[in-house]
């Protein structure tokens, strides 16, 4: 077993190498109260133990991406509601680092011409990203699901209780790609509640404005 400050170290490392204009020590300043010179000694301290890679940024190495249980899970959140965030934590719950995937509009639409999207992707990541369950938010990549799934490498991805992929096929595209990962599908205890709904019951008299 690592110290909690050791694996969020280890987890602000990992999600500079997803998004290189963050520094770990920018990442960790708005999670923990550790400082720069603890966040130095610590890593020296995971060179030596072969953690981290003695580089600048520092980078992880197998060693040390193997400490980390990373969990995908994406969606539009385009209206989030309690069952999203039963369904994050539920997803935290599933490992150590919650990697959530925003989809492009441009994707949902492709899945769903009749969709209407209240709002952009950057909000939708933005307002993903202030859940605290929720350790990293990136858009989806241009292309497909796995072009997203072989960029961030996780070592599950998690389903939500009514998205339409099955576990069967994420795993045979998954191996396809030589991507090793675990397929789970959550559940949640709000099993009634979905955006479609609340799109069709309210959303004219909340968004129409």
């Amino acid at each position: 077993m690592i110290e909690p400050s050791d694996k969020a170290i280890l987890t602000a490392i990992y999600v500079a190498t997803l998004e290189p204009e963050i520094s770990p020590l920018e990442f960790l300043k708005n999670r923990t109260a550790l400082s720069e010179d603890m966040f130095n000694l610590k890593i020296k301290d995971m060179i030596k133990n072969g953690f981290v890679e003695n580089s600048d940024p520092p980078r992880l190495t197998f060693i040390g991406r193997g400490l980390l249980k990373v969990v995908l899970i994406g969606g539009v959140f385009d209206i989030v509601h309690p069952g999203h965030i039963h369904t994050l934590k539920d997803a935290k719950r599933q490992g150590d680092v919650l990697v959530v995937v925003v989809a492009r509009s441009s994707t949902a639409l492709r899945i769903n011409k009749q969709r209407k999207i209240y709002h952009d992707e950057n909000l939708r990541k933005e307002l993903v990203s202030s859940i605290r369950y929720v350790d990293y938010a990136i858009i989806g990549r241009e292309g497909t699901l796995y072009d997203t799934v072989e960029f961030v490498k996780p070592d599950i991805i998690a389903l939500g209780y009514d998205q339409i992929h099955t576990e069967k096929e994420i795993a045979v595209n998954c191996a396809k790609r030589g991507i090793n990962t675990r397929i789970i599908r959550l559940n949640t205890p709000i099993p009634g509640t979905k955006s479609t709904q609340i799109k069709e019951e309210l959303g004219q008299s909340i968004y129409d404005i």
